[in-house]
């Protein structure tokens, strides 16, 4: 294994578990709305929820789903090894959702006003991945 051009003070990348039942629900046409009391714990439920309430122009409800989605993916982060720093890739699929969640957080803050916030999720998007608020924009 060679560490030539490893940052070795940067730690591992986190890779968050797949979501098969998630994943396969939504592919045959489940609604969000309904997986959310099946998988509570699933950040692309919530990310999903959210982005969906933003489109509709409801940014208090897209903020509390988003809420959920980023907290929860926290959670998920946090046992799989992640310890509030370090990369969580975008290319790595099961990533999105918590990583979705982040960017409709940061769009609901800044609708409401919150700077301070907006500064705090922008900063934790891009230290997770710095290729994922554009990936994520191009989702919307």
């Amino acid at each position: 294994m060679s560490i030539v051009g490893q940052n070795l003070m940067e730690p591992e990348p986190t890779l968050l578990p797949a979501e098969p039942e998630v994943s396969e629900s939504l592919a045959t046409g489940e609604e969000p709305v309904d997986l959310a009391a099946k998988h509570p714990e699933s950040s692309l439920v919530w990310a999903l929820l959210a982005e969906d309430a933003l489109d509709q122009g409801y940014t208090v409800e897209g903020y509390a789903y988003a809420r959920v989605g980023y907290h929860r993916g926290l959670d998920t982060l946090r046992r799989s090894g992640w310890r509030g720093a370090g990369p969580v890739p975008w290319n790595h699929e099961p990533n999105r959702g918590f990583l979705r969640a982040l960017g409709a957080l940061g769009q609901a803050a800044a609708a409401i006003g919150e700077t301070a916030e907006v500064e705090r999720i922008t900063t934790l998007l891009r230290d997770c991945d710095p290729s994922a608020p554009e990936a994520i924009s191009r989702l919307r």
